[in-house]
């Protein structure tokens, strides 16, 4: 689908996004190793949720949803049965990752792919410690999916240190840990999103290497309600329209103020953006909040180190933001960029060079000098849905018209994407 978008006079409105997609994965997996009921409301609708879902019925989870309450009957962690079929991943990596994490500690032969982006994303970086921990695992010659999971061996607990901070490859080898004899110990040298610890309460401390987090082989999921705080990465595109269009104020009702996640609203507050945060709440362990931003002028800000993976997934948009700063944004130490759904560096960069950005591309990252301005152009989703949300609002921001190929991958997070985009477009 190729989707057109004119540029607009301001946005303005409040608007409600879907659950977070991270917190709604961990939401059906720990529900589906608990022994009983569980309920989830709120549950993300993208694509790569339902991955998630339509892998775990495929191995005996029994799950059902009726009005928008989604009932989850666990039956304990090592409960699941071998599936009939290859499990398919989707697009979703959090579904790869964090599931081969738990089919590592199970007693029969598992194979789970994904479609052919996912197929390109490198999946050494969780084998290489569930193979430390006794698993026996096979991919492809260069360690993507398919992935092949024999029965397990009995697994051991390690202590691993993360060489780069990654929620999916920290979650995955806790969840391993849970089959495994003895402790696990993840170490993170920069602390990632958090969700994982939080829900399933696990302790973090403070070691000599980082942050460390335990888990061992008796630890039990408890069933419980988990009510989902809405995506701040699915706000964020709504938010920085905000912060950009002249005369402009929106508000994203109910999103999580999980401080490992809110590393977008520290840089729109340095890039001198108004930013009001009301209601403040706590929802299944998580911090919400209703997020007001309104138009105000941007500047350059330096983007890098420990702030990277606490807005990894908003750099896209933070891109197109800077295009309309005063002064240069250079983000860096982001190399993780290039092995997302695409190479979102490239995506960046050309987009932005299509629109008429001074862009400038990086190893580890993108400089963007502001001009205060884009012009209307043939921009590619790179097949990417973060890239197609991205210059929907470039477009909306940008003189003329835009035309963004291949736009439906916006669906694999946000299906109510352009309905929203929509409503909050004022035309004069």
């Amino acid at each position: 689908m190729d989707y057109e978008v004119r540029g607009a006079p301001s946005v303005s409105g409040t608007f409600k996004v879907p659950g977070d997609k991270s917190i709604s994965h961990r939401a059906l997996l720990f529900s589906s190793l608990a022994s009983g009921k569980s309920e989830i409301r709120g549950l993300s609708t993208g694509a790569d949720v339902k991955s998630t879902m339509s892998c775990l019925k495929q191995l005996g989870v029994k799950i059902e949803q009726v009005d928008g309450m989604v009932t989850v009957r666990g039956a304990g962690k090592s409960a699941y049965s071998r599936p009939d079929s290859v499990l398919d991943a989707g697009n979703s990596g959090t579904t790869m990752r964090l599931l081969t994490g738990i089919l590592a500690g199970q007693q029969f032969e598992t194979t789970i792919t994904g479609d052919e982006t996912l197929r390109k994303r490198p999946m050494q970086r969780i084998v290489g410690p569930l193979t430390e921990m006794g698993a026996e695992i096979v991919g492809s010659d260069k360690m993507t999916a398919p992935l092949r999971i024999f029965p397990s061996r009995k697994l051991h607990g390690i202590r691993y240190e993360l060489p780069l901070p990654s929620a999916q490859v920290k979650s995955s080898v806790l969840l391993a840990g849970m089959f495994a004899e003895g402790e696990t110990v993840v170490v993170e040298p920069v602390e990632s999103r958090d969700h994982t610890e939080r829900m399933l309460k696990l302790k973090k401390v403070k070691g000599l290497s980082g942050l460390e987090t335990v888990i061992s082989s008796d630890y039990r999921v408890e069933p419980q309600y988990y009510d989902v705080a809405g995506d701040i990465s699915s706000a964020a595109f709504f938010l920085a329209a905000g912060a950009i269009l002249p005369n402009s104020s929106v508000t994203a009702c109910g999103i999580t103020l999980n401080p490992t996640r809110t590393g977008f609203l520290d840089v729109l507050k340095s890039m001198g953006a108004n930013v009001r945060i009301e209601n403040v709440r706590e929802a299944a362990g998580e911090p919400i909040g209703d997020v007001t931003v309104s138009h105000s002028n941007l500047k350059g800000v330096d983007i890098g180190g420990g702030m990277i993976p606490r807005l990894i997934d908003e750099l896209p948009i933070i891109g197109v933001m800077a295009a309309f700063a005063e002064g240069e944004t250079v983000v860096h130490d982001a190399h993780d960029l290039r092995r997302k759904e695409s190479d979102r560096i490239v995506a960046v960069v050309d987009n932005l060079d299509a629109m008429g950005a001074d862009v400038r591309e990086l190893d580890d990252g993108f400089s963007v000098n502001g001009t205060g301005s884009l012009s209307g152009a043939e921009v590619d989703s790179y097949k990417d849905h973060r890239i197609a949300m991205a210059f929907t609002i470039a477009g909306l921001a940008a003189k003329g018209t835009t035309l963004i190929k291949n736009a439906e991958w916006a669906e694999i997070s946000f299906p109510e994407f352009f309905g929203i985009t929509q409503r909050l477009v004022v035309r004069s």
